[in-house]
């Protein structure tokens, strides 16, 4: 039909002079997952978080054993003296939760860092209102702002 093929229907393997060649295929592309680089300051704020939720965690935790079992833990060993049974309790849980929220912030889960938002723009609003503007509140104002901007290394 006025062309010619190099390739014949009944050969078993291509002429000498054929165009085609055989070789090997490169690897098949595999995408691998991009997890964004943790920025320091968000890594710094997880930290301070993480030792700020042990301290309660531990608080609540003396008082509770101090209180419940006298011949554990010494009366000496609370950190806050002047707490009750609930309210122990209610810091232990606290605690807890701030742990796993500084947790969560260092592997930049999402919702940990809307959480910590959340608790940085109540509390520089606490703030605001109480008539208390000082160098914590520009600090907390500061913090909310970078958390915002920052908040694409997230996912």
């Amino acid at each position: 039909m006025g062309g010619s093929s190099t390739v014949s229907a009944g050969a078993a393997a291509p002429a000498a002079n054929s165009d085609v060649q055989y070789g090997h295929l490169p690897p098949a592309w595999a995408p691998t997952p991009v997890r964004p680089r943790l920025p320091i300051g968000v890594g710094l704020v997880s930290v301070l978080i993480a030792i700020f939720g042990v301290v309660m965690l531990l608080a609540g935790l003396l008082f509770l054993l101090a209180t419940l079992v006298n011949s554990v833990v010494p009366s000496s060993l609370e950190i806050f003296q002047s707490i009750d049974l609930y309210g122990a309790a209610i810091l232990a849980i606290l605690g807890a939760a701030l742990i796993g929220i500084a947790t969560s912030l260092w592997r930049q889960e999402t919702w940990a860092l809307w959480t910590t938002l959340v608790l940085v723009f109540a509390t520089s609003a606490y703030l605001f209102f109480t008539g208390s503007i000082t160098v914590l509140f520009l600090i907390f104002v500061v913090l909310f702002l970078y958390l915002i901007s920052v908040r694409r290394y997230f996912y």
